[in-house]
């Protein structure tokens, strides 16, 4: 009952401030739709960032099941291409069991990796991965509640300007924020983990706090397979010819972002032509499907982009680019050393910058482990961070890591 008089309380005082802005009409082109009505708020957007709109439970079967208690979220945060208008995002809230500790539960606020462009690959919507499920049960074990967004235009009209840090970034603070003023037994006591892409919106949204949610007492980041966009930073190899790629996947969803921010490119200056039908697929496709679609073509990166691909994505670059590589917290990296879909050499010039940028980073290198393998296996070392870092207790910078 007293959670549900706070929530109804949050969403009174933020119907009290609306302001005339609305959701966006869906767009088939940028994968609205297929959700059910909980993700379309109908009514004027309130002004105000980080209030939650509604909740609802979430079923057992697309939970956590470590979790005591779970729901959907709908909450309001900023257009983080424009940078002003209000939008709502969807999400989702899991407490530990148990009873809180005096002060209320620490708060991990997850920043998933890539799932699509569609709102059916919203996390919140989907049951989630073995892998994922497994990493997030183990901080709900160690006592931490999580709040999962979706991110801008996942699950929610508009489109999802995917691998935009700004966007991320606004996502996963304003989450934060409404969870902290919706839920009890919720302590201002803050670790931003991702992975992936979710591990480029968590440095992000470490980076941007400072300035646009000060209130948030973030204690530390964890981010694994993160992305570095560098424009002078190592190359992936060139596949051979007629050698498929999955991973190719990626650049049909960077092909709709580059739409996005230029609607006069057509597709075929995009990709190639064997790629258009994928690139049409990509618009509602989720990752895992995408990534075989692409593999059953024969596709690699170099078979997939068009002739005005290299050229279009120069303005999209700088909306990838971190606002800052001096964080004020400490900062743990995690990295396989056999990553195919985030290279390693990036993720350690990214460690590299940012130890000499400032920040305290602890970063560890995984031998034989992929993308996703790093993320459990990471854990060993990420948990035992997170202790110290919530305890007050300082972190040994590591920024040359070896092959462990």
């Amino acid at each position: 009952m007293r959670r549900c008089v706070t929530v109804l309380l949050a969403i009174v005082l933020s119907a009290g401030i609306a302001r005339a802005a609305k959701v966006p009409t869906p767009d088939p082109s940028q994968g609205d739709g297929g959700v059910s009505p909980f993700y379309t708020w109908t009514g004027d957007i309130p002004d105000t960032p980080g209030r939650i709109l509604r909740t609802e439970p979430l079923d057992p079967g697309y939970g956590l099941a470590a979790a005591g208690e779970q729901f959907r979220i709908l909450y309001t945060s900023t257009d983080g291409i424009g940078g002003t208008d209000r939008v709502v995002v969807s999400g989702a809230y899991f407490a530990p069991r148990g009873t809180p500790p005096a002060g209320g539960w620490p708060l991990v606020a997850w920043a998933h990796g890539t799932t699509g462009i569609a709102d059916t690959c919203a996390p919140s919507w989907n049951v989630r991965s073995k892998r994922d499920a497994s990493y997030l049960n183990t901080w709900l074990g160690q006592g931490y509640a999580i709040v999962a967004t979706d991110y801008q235009g996942l699950g929610t009209p508009g489109p999802h300007p995917y691998l935009a840090t700004r966007p991320e970034a606004y996502g996963v603070l304003d989450s934060v924020r409404a969870v902290l003023k919706g839920f009890p037994d919720i302590a201002n006591k803050i670790v931003i983990i991702g992975q992936s892409q979710g591990g480029q919106a968590a440095f992000a949204s470490a980076g941007l706090a400072a300035r646009y949610a000060p209130e948030l007492n973030i204690r530390g980041t964890v981010a694994t397979g993160v992305p570095f966009t560098a424009p002078n930073g190592p190359r992936p190899p060139q596949a051979p010819p007629g050698s498929a790629d999955p991973t190719a996947a990626y650049s049909l969803y960077i092909a709709i972002r580059m739409q996005q921010a230029d609607p006069s490119l057509q597709p075929n200056q995009l990709v190639s032509a064997r790629a258009l039908p994928l690139l049409e697929q990509a618009r509602t496709t989720c990752v895992a499907a995408l990534f075989k679609a692409v593999g059953d073509a024969g596709l690699n990166r170099e078979a997939t982009i068009g002739p005005g691909f290299n050229t279009a994505i120069k303005p999209v670059l700088l909306t990838m680019e971190y606002d800052t590589l001096k964080l004020p917290q400490p900062l743990f990296v995690g990295t396989g050393d056999y990553d195919h879909d985030v290279l390693p050499a990036r993720q350690l010039m990214l460690v590299r910058n940012a130890c000499a940028g400032g920040t305290v980073v602890e970063a560890h290198l995984y031998a034989g482990l992929n993308h996703g393998e790093t993320v459990n296996a990471s854990l060993k070392d990420s948990v035992p961070f997170v202790h110290k870092i919530l305890a007050g207790e300082p972190i040994k910078p590591l920024c040359e890591p070896v092959a462990e």
